[in-house]
């Protein structure tokens, strides 16, 4: 697949933003890579790749080099110089090389290896940090970093064969039913979640629904089969309609507030036929 022509002022948008914090490909100088969001190294590349850019595109493949660079022995990936290296920077690091198609490559398969070795009690995955202080809630994991090494993991050897990974989606159902703040970074299930939001960037319904698509374990779930509907009775004559878009994003065409987005239908058609619905 490669960008439309109605995608391409969306492309060099995003491509003016590559040397906003300070060095080429989004980032700092120092390799903070999740720096400058919603232009972060991390989040320009995956908008590239939903407008259709190939993984092997000279920039891209660029951006996959500096992502690699941060990679530790231990399979964890350091994107800022100095402090902790936690589950969450590592499975976005994870997730976005995976959406590129690196998920064989033996460096991935380490990090991969990390995240099953390392999960919570709860099932999905927990950064020991604590911003909001402590308290029963913060004995949880964190859903968005969960759902973003499911993410990861639906694109490997291990996706609906690894008990692991349906532990930690049971995680995110539990949440479906609490709904309340959880993990260290009090991820709730609100008003703001129940808001499609496109791009994947956040804890929301549609990419909740999206990723926990894949896995057998959700779709024969009630608890998933009720996000499902929920989301299916937003659509509007079966195509998505973006109810939330960083405002960063809104002047680009492929994921405007308020109207149908052919892109994000098209992440819509791919859930309906991971439940083995009609197409749209």
């Amino acid at each position: 697949m490669s960008v439309e022509q109605q995608y391409l002022a969306d492309v060099d948008a995003i491509l003016a933003h590559r040397h906003d914090n300070g060095a080429d490909l989004w980032a700092t100088e120092d390799k903070r890579l999740l720096k400058g969001s919603p232009f972060s190294t991390f989040d320009s590349v995956l908008y590239l790749l939903e407008l259709g850019m190939e993984p092997d595109e000279p920039i891209l493949k660029e951006a996959a080099n500096l992502i690699f660079s941060t990679w530790q022995e231990d399979g964890r990936f350091r994107i800022y110089p100095k402090g902790g290296i936690y589950p969450c920077q590592t499975a976005i690091a994870a997730n976005v090389l995976c959406h590129m198609g690196y998920v064989n490559d033996e460096r991935i398969q380490k990090t991969l290896r990390y995240f099953l070795d390392t999960p919570y009690h709860d099932g999905g995955w927990r950064c020991n940090k604590f911003s909001f202080g402590r308290g029963e809630e913060t004995e949880h994991s964190n859903p968005q970093p969960t759902l973003n090494a499911l993410d990861a993991f639906r694109f490997s050897q291990y996706l609906n064969r690894e008990p692991a990974l349906d532990r930690a989606v049971e995680f995110l159902l539990q949440h479906w039913v609490t709904r309340k703040p959880i993990g260290p970074c009090h991820y709730g299930i609100g008003t703001l979640f129940m808001q499609v939001e496109y791009p994947f960037r956040n804890y929301n319904l549609f990419e909740y629904v999206y990723v926990l698509s894949f896995y057998e374990y959700a779709r024969k779930d009630s608890r998933f089969l009720e996000a499902f509907e929920t989301l299916a009775s937003k659509t509007v004559d079966g195509q998505i309609v973006v109810e939330r878009v960083v405002p960063k994003l809104a002047k680009l065409s492929f994921c405007r507030k308020g109207q149908p987005s052919a892109l994000a239908t098209k992440r819509y058609g791919e859930i309906l036929e991971n439940l083995g619905k009609k197409g749209i």
